[in-house]
């Protein structure tokens, strides 16, 4: 819908905002890049909620791995179903995917929540994004040497050539849900759980509207780190490298306090309510397009519409369909009460 108000009004605020609705080629950082962390990042910040629920109803610690593994191993099983395994094309199998990328972040986070303090907690955070980019930085690629984050002679695109099975979704180069990189997404999931574990703790329990000010102030100075560090350690999604977790994680911080202030301390939650429906089953949010082909039952109901529409208004009116015949299903969801929850 960007792009066809883009369109429509040639206004330079919706051009510059559909230019944030793509991934940036290499190094950067556009609002389309934060998507992806920032689901991981709400991961963890649900983390201690559930970690401490199952506790408190006395589930043994080998029930509460069981579900670990189980909800780590059915989404690896989902995001390898949406990227076409099924298919059984040998050429064009990719293994690696988000929601993998998602359920094994989320599970090596959770481990180190479940046996960690809080101080240590954050002895991992930090750990983790010194630690990748010391890997990063000092380990040699043969015939491009260490330190190198081009496209073609990063360790992470090395490793991957070496050990992934199937294909490499960046031209068959390299995996952007590749196995190094999972150390600084791991960092993510981490950042997501020690904000819950700030938001579930009793600071500023008289006054929320300081929790929610400390959220937004906690992003901005992530967001600062996570700028200057990307001059010696480039913001890059591609690579997820650790200026581009707390880059990303500044941004999720800093929404969150919004929403927090505006939702939870003032009260304002109606306007929510069309979030609310896609955000409770944000899997099936995810899954349906190439499942139910949402854009086969758009164009079902809307094609002869659009193409009697003007050309200026036929990429607004396009994006305006999809996002309605999309938002009717999770709605029908909604009212059935049907959940997907992993």
């Amino acid at each position: 819908m960007i792009i066809g108000l883009a369109a429509l009004t040639g206004w330079p605020f919706f051009d510059w905002a559909s230019g944030q609705m793509d991934h940036v080629e290499w190094n950067g950082f556009a609002f389309y890049d934060m998507i992806f962390p920032l689901f991981l990042f709400i991961a963890g910040v649900s983390m201690p909620y559930s970690l401490e629920k199952r506790k408190s109803r006395g589930d043994s610690n080998v029930s509460v791995y069981r579900h670990m593994v189980k909800r780590m191993v059915i989404l690896i099983l989902l995001g390898m179903l949406y990227n076409g395994v099924q298919w059984l094309d040998p050429e064009n199998m990719r293994f690696l995917s988000v929601l993998g990328r998602i359920g094994t972040a989320w599970f090596f986070a959770a481990l180190i929540v479940f046996h960690a303090g809080k101080s240590w907690q954050w002895v991992w955070f930090i750990v983790i994004l010194l630690g990748y980019w010391a890997i990063m930085a000092l380990v040699p690629v043969p015939g491009y040497g260490a330190g190198d984050y081009s496209w073609e002679g990063n360790l992470v695109g090395y490793i991957d050539r070496l050990l992934v099975p199937g294909t490499l979704y960046e031209k068959k180069y390299f995996d952007p849900e590749c196995l190094l990189s999972l150390v600084p997404a791991v960092g993510t999931a981490l950042m997501g759980a020690l904000t819950g574990e700030f938001l579930k703790s009793g600071w500023f329990k008289s006054k929320p509207v300081y929790k929610g000010l400390t959220l937004l102030l906690a992003g901005m100075l992530a967001l600062i780190i996570g700028h200057f560090w990307g001059y010696a350690f480039p913001v890059n999604k591609k690579l997820w490298t650790s200026s581009y977790v707390l880059v990303a994680g500044g941004w999720s911080l800093i929404l969150l306090g919004v929403f927090y202030l505006v939702i939870d301390v003032w009260g304002f939650r109606k306007w929510a309510f069309f979030f609310t429906v896609i955000g409770l089953n944000s899997i099936v949010s995810y899954l349906m397009q190439p499942a139910m082909c949402m854009n086969c039952i758009k164009d079902f109901f809307f094609h002869g519409i659009i193409e009697i529409m003007p050309d200026n208004l036929q990429l607004l009116v396009d994006g305006i369909a999809y996002v309605s015949v999309c938002w009717v299903f999770l709605y029908i969801l909604y009212r059935k009460k049907i959940f997907l929850k992993v």
